[in-house]
């Protein structure tokens, strides 16, 4: 592709992404994305999953500075680089309502944590929760937080492995 091309499709998908701002600007209510495993897609240069299968909450906010020290060091364009968490086990903790009729129920939540996670989303990170967690610990999926950004995959360990076979690179903090 050219780059007169690239910049002529990256313009038209500025055009279309700045006529969403409107219908983004609303609150999403409906129910989490869910997003099959052939449908994770490497969209930019440098593309990146950030692996949280732990529950500790200042490793969660050590992973949420990475991510901003991420996208900081990119200049946050969307086409240079994709960031990605994918959280299956305890990790999907942070991703709740609230943790009534868990197994983290005598936890208190952090204050304000998904708010973090909100900010950093802005510049285009996607959260992909496991839906195997959600079974095996009979959490209904409508209790996951209700965001663009956040959707289901099947399984939590087979997506971070599809999305390595796609080019994605691997962290996971601690």
């Amino acid at each position: 592709m050219s780059e007169e091309t690239q910049q002529a499709s990256r313009r038209a998908l500025m055009l279309a992404a700045a006529s969403g701002v409107v219908a983004a600007a609303t609150p999403v209510l409906a129910a989490p994305r869910q997003t099959a495993l052939a449908d994770l897609k490497k969209e930019a240069d440098v593309a990146c999953l950030y692996h949280c299968d732990f529950g500790e909450p200042q490793r969660f906010v050590q992973m949420l500075q990475n991510i901003s020290n991420h996208y900081s060091a990119y200049g946050a364009d969307p086409f240079a680089l994709q960031l990605a968490i994918v959280a299956h086990g305890p990790g999907v903790k942070f991703f709740l309502e609230n943790l009534d009729d868990t197994p983290w129920r005598e936890e208190a939540m952090v204050p304000k944590i998904f708010e973090r996670v909100e900010d950093v989303a802005k510049n285009g990170l996607k959260v992909h929760l496991c839906e195997i967690t959600f079974s095996r610990l009979k959490i209904d999926k409508s209790r996951a937080r209700k965001a663009e950004f956040v959707g289901f995959v099947p399984s939590g360990v087979a997506a971070v492995a599809t999305m390595q076979a796609k080019g994605f690179a691997y962290l996971k903090v601690g």
